[in-house]
């Protein structure tokens, strides 16, 4: 959420947001949210001052009955304002409370950079790399290849589980685990700190790594309990420092898990294959920084991801997300589309977002900038958060399978992948 002083000190620069955003709900009571800040404030004064008449009319008190005078109106009065107080504190409480439930629905504020549209129609491309080749005289989609090849069987999982999820075989078992590996591989080689996070997160920190509002209708809940499967591994990673005071960064994480998603509003929308599905498997960059750094390291964990795509030899597009595609958290999103010949289009595979002091305000993540107050304490401001897919593996074999078919039917497995396989350069027909 945005931090309510800067709210306060900059109202204009928010409404300015949320105009450019089309966001109208959130102009509508932008005032409101200012007036319950406004009113918490006075109630606390008066909370404050009502603390203060209590403090002078007990030390009233005790000086009258020193001096042996009659202390019976002051007394009646010093025992009448803790009540005071406390129905100011309940009033104030309340207040607040409103102020937060309105914070956490604000969106971050956007970087000028961020293109203005409607829609993910109105991206902006930045650039291509490795062209749009056609890797045979026709090619399969990675439904068809998937039956031909006997590496999954989405029928008899639908059966089980539903629609959306799916028994890998065979190969491409292999090649799940063979990403995985080399996603994990390469960041721990570029200082990353490697975590498997838990799957399941209360709603609490939940609501701190993310809006809900986003977030909620297609994540996994269990059942009277407290208790959310993760969509992503950016949200326990993100969660994990809530509270704290970080000293050393900038912090890299490379988080690697399952991921559980509903996919709610997607009906009708890649319903078949493995594309769009509800449990897969991603390694996730997750970085903790000071602000000055973040806008850099933007761009160096969109960097690492090209790269791996690269190594993958898939070709993609980088696409800078407009004002209607880019939701709640992020100031600032990139995605990687990877191009898939038999659809002849290019489909999402990575996003990366700078979320700026967004997440750090809402869990109260900070770090000590390294000057000191008036009063001679350390200084602390918000840390910065950024995130980026390193690969989620479901996309990337669908990605793989389509780029590198070949005419007579068969797989060939990316030169990167090759030394996590056993001796696999191809997959073929089995029969």
């Amino acid at each position: 959420m945005l931090d309510i002083r800067f709210v306060r000190k900059n109202p204009d620069a928010v409404r300015s947001d949320l105009k450019k955003r089309g966001d109208k709900q959130k102009l509508n009571w932008f005032d409101e949210l200012l007036e319950l800040d406004e009113q918490q404030r006075a109630l606390q004064q008066q909370a404050d001052n009502l603390r203060a008449d209590r403090n002078k009319t007990t030390e009233k008190v005790k000086l009258l009955k020193k001096q042996g005078l009659d202390a019976t109106h002051a007394l009646k009065e010093a025992q009448e304002i803790p009540e005071k107080i406390r129905r100011k504190d309940e009033e104030r409480e309340k207040t607040a409370e409103k102020v937060r439930h309105y914070l956490m629905r604000l969106p971050n504020l956007l970087h000028e950079s961020v293109p203005i549209g409607k829609d993910d129609s109105e991206n902006e491309t930045i650039r291509e790399w490795g062209g749009k080749a056609i890797p045979c005289d026709e090619p399969k989609s990675h439904v068809d290849l998937l039956q031909s090849l006997e590496l999954a069987d989405l029928e008899r999982a639908a059966r089980i589980s539903g629609a959306r999820f799916y028994f890998l075989k065979n190969e491409l078992v292999l090649l799940d685990y063979a990403l995985q590996r080399l996603a994990l591989d390469t960041l721990y080689k570029k200082g990353f700190t490697l975590l498997e996070p838990p799957h399941l997160m209360s709603r609490k920190p939940y609501e701190g790594a993310t809006d809900l509002s986003d977030f909620e209708n297609v994540m996994y809940k269990i059942e009277g309990e407290d208790a959310y499967l993760i969509a992503t591994s950016e949200h326990p990673v993100v969660a994990m420092h809530a509270g704290e005071i970080l000293d050393e960064l900038p912090l890299k994480y490379a988080g690697v898990s399952p991921c559980y998603r509903k996919e709610a509003g997607a009906h009708g929308k890649d319903t078949k294959g493995i594309f769009r599905v509800h449990h897969f498997n991603k390694v996730e960059q997750v970085v903790f920084c000071k602000p000055e750094d973040s806008w850099k390291l933007h761009e160096e964990l969109l960097a690492n991801a090209e790269d791996f795509f690269k190594k993958l030899e898939i070709p993609f597009r980088v696409v800078n997300i407009c004002t209607g595609d880019i939701g709640t958290v992020a100031a600032k999103k990139y995605d990687i589309e990877a191009w898939m010949p038999a659809q002849g289009t290019y489909r999402e595979v990575v996003s990366a977002s700078n979320c700026t002091a967004y997440q750090a305000c809402r869990l109260g993540i900070r770090y000590r900038t390294g000057a000191k107050n008036n009063k001679g304490e350390d200084e602390k401001d918000w840390v910065h958060t950024l995130n980026s897919t390193m690969v989620a593996t479901s996309r990337a074999m669908v990605a793989i399978l389509e780029n590198h078919q070949n005419q007579d039917g068969s797989i060939t497995i990316p030169k990167a992948l090759q030394p996590y396989l056993p001796g696999i350069k191809k997959i073929r027909p089995k029969r």
